[in-house]
């Protein structure tokens, strides 16, 4: 990311970090003290019901929605000695109702369902992940090169010997990384265990036992680099805090920390906000004139690329081909800033050239690269369709700054007017029959009632002569274009 910088925005209600790279906005992330995530919390919990038909459980944690643990994320208890027979072990031979199982949050509770949850707990520090119960020391496979990766792992090894429980994987800025931070970073997430381990043995489940960073403080471990320019807070208590944080951990970042005291909102001045707000429309339209529509639903993100407006200079295929090269950049880059995951189906402009899609996947996995999230890409379906997954940890931010809208919930449609006057004109059929009256009162929103008294007046007056009752209309302002309500006198 060169030519980058981190904007940490502070308030009481939410804190923001922004990833800022060139002036364009690529990624944001948003925690708010209530509705905080609790990835990389641990918990002692309880099992609830272990479902065998599911290979999985439940385990109470003290969350409102019991949280999902399935078998192939449960390490065996130490000492036993499974028939693996090339299989995994069945639930029923790892857990039992009532049983007590320290866990890990993997996955945020996603709309209906619970925290996906582990028993394979690592502790994250700058450097290095630790597994307590896993006797190994391995490396990112994003750091390339055989002999970095053989110095990285002999570097971890020198100051943790065979004799010592755990494992620890090399994260991904460790590259280039000297002996003497892989030194204070063992001794680190050592000393948070062996706390951890006092607080477990205690602890009455469900209890929680740990809790990850804040967002401000997950930012500096995991998202500064080399390539960070400069890390701007706006909150001189946060600062203060950042400064304390980065001199422990990551001193050599420490001068590119600044405080931002400016009257200016730190987002106003590098667009971000505009750009936040601009990411919940479904359209994103590109330089060249064409654009994607976005749509993200329960099962799956659909992305769909379009031409628009750009006919090119030269042959159909070759305007094709630009636009679909430059979509991919773009679609990458959405990915990350709308915190998009799950199955994720992309329909690009159709291409005749075997060549030009292959140019246009390579483009895409390139860009997918730079992301910090994982993804797997599968290439050009027989229908011209890529299909990918991207991991999801927390909720997407369009789900985190929306609510399904209260007129149409959530269908992103109104029925028309001309629909909610024909519901009407049944709905008052219906009463007039069902019940003797003289007079039927028709409650409804205003451009409903204008409707029935223009284009449908005929209709209404043929249906006060059909049921031989006197109908009188009245505008509800509060009333949804959806809503009506019919009163028998």
């Amino acid at each position: 990311m060169s030519g980058s910088e981190i904007l940490i925005n502070v308030t009481p209600q939410e804190v923001r970090v922004a990833i800022v790279e060139n002036g364009l906005l690529q990624e944001v992330h948003i925690e708010r003290p209530r509705t905080r995530g609790i990835v990389g919390n641990i918990y002692k919990g309880k099992v609830g019901r272990v479902l065998p038909g599911m290979q999985a459980a439940f385990i109470d944690i003290g969350l409102e929605k019991a949280a999902f643990l399935h078998a192939s994320d449960v390490l065996p208890p130490e000492g036993t000695d499974l028939p693996r027979n090339g299989q995994e072990p069945k639930i029923t031979e790892l857990l039992r109702e009532g049983d007590e199982v320290v866990v890990q949050v993997n996955k945020d509770p996603l709309g209906t369902k619970g925290a996906r949850v582990s028993t394979q707990i690592t502790l994250p520090s700058r450097y290095l992940v630790y597994m307590p119960y896993i006797e190994r020391v391995g490396v990112s496979r994003r750091i390339d090169g055989a002999e970095e990766r053989g110095r990285l792992k002999e570097a971890v090894e020198a100051f943790h010997p065979p004799e010592e429980p755990g494992g620890f994987i090399v994260r991904t800025v460790s590259e280039g990384t000297g002996e003497e931070e892989f030194e204070r970073d063992v001794r680190f997430l050592r000393r948070l265990w062996e706390s951890l381990q006092a607080d477990i043995r205690t602890a009455k489940a469900p209890a929680l036992i740990h809790e990850d960073f804040t967002l401000p403080m997950r930012a500096m471990r995991d998202m500064v680099d080399d390539q960070v320019d400069k890390v701007r807070i706006d909150s001189r208590e946060t600062w203060d805090q950042i400064q304390t944080f980065a001199r422990d951990f990551v001193p050599e970042v420490a001068d590119r920390i600044e405080y931002y005291p400016g009257e200016r909102p730190i987002f106003d001045l590098y667009s971000v906000e505009e750009e936040i707000q601009r990411s919940l429309d479904r359209t994103v339209y590109l330089k060249s004139g064409g654009y994607l529509v976005i749509d993200q639903t329960e099962a799956l993100t659909s992305i769909d690329v379009n031409t628009g407006g750009f006919v090119g200079r030269k042959t159909l295929e070759e305007t094709i081909l630009k636009t679909n090269l430059e979509a991919a950049q773009a679609i990458a880059r959405q990915l990350r800033l709308r915190n998009l995951g799950g199955i994720i189906i992309i329909d690009f402009i159709d291409m005749e050239k075997a060549d030009h899609r292959e140019r246009v996947f390579r483009a895409l996995e390139h860009a997918l690269s730079r992301d910090r999230s994982k993804s797997h890409l599968v290439g050009f379906s027989e229908l011209g369709l890529v299909e990918m997954t991207r991991k999801r940890t927390r909720e997407s931010l369009e789900r985190l700054m929306t609510e399904p809208c209260p007129y149409c919930q959530g269908r992103g449609v109104v029925k028309s007017l001309q629909t909610v006057c024909y519901e009407i004109f049944r709905e008052t059929l219906r009463e007039a029959r069902q019940y003797p009256a003289e007079q039927l009162l028709i409650l409804a929103n205003p451009s409903v009632v204008d409707v029935l008294l223009d284009e449908e007046s005929k209709g209404l007056a043929d249906l006060e002569a059909f049921i031989g009752k006197s109908i009188t209309l009245r505008s509800e302002a509060g009333y949804t274009q959806e809503q009506f309500d019919v009163v028998v006198l």
